[in-house]
């Protein structure tokens, strides 16, 4: 993943164009793309700020607002399939939602479900 540009070059940027350069001007002074350019002054206009958003994957899910509901149709059918979870979610809560995204809040709270019990190994099986 890469790296954002340094808050001394944005605000240094920024100045440029409030002194009176146009984006192009202060993209080609500062070597950056004039999409750069712009959208730093953009978001120093609308924020007040050009520090850069945290990069990476939220940490949260937008299944965490449901939780409840979602635990309680495992309870109701314990045989609930990850698709089906998605579809009721789609249906009753207008939440669209993959069925990896339905394993992932799963795989968050350690919660599996297994369709028989574990049995052990077999101790005649050759091991290579």
């Amino acid at each position: 993943m890469g790296q954002a540009y340094g808050i001394d070059l944005r605000t240094r940027v920024v100045e440029a164009i409030e002194g009176g350069l146009s984006h192009r001007q202060a993209a080609e002074r500062f070597c950056i793309a004039v999409s750069t350019a712009g959208n730093w002054h953009r978001l120093w206009r609308k924020k007040g700020s050009v520090r850069p958003r945290k990069q990476g994957h939220p940490v949260g899910s937008k299944l965490d607002a449901f939780e409840a509901e979602i635990l309680a149709m495992v309870e109701e059918n314990k045989d609930i399939a990850l698709h089906e979870i998605a579809e009721q979610l789609a249906g009753e809560h207008g939440v669209p939602a993959a069925p990896s995204t339905v394993w992932y809040f799963f795989k968050k709270r350690a919660i599996t479900f297994k369709k028989r019990p574990h049995t052990p190994p077999n101790r005649s099986a050759k091991t290579y």
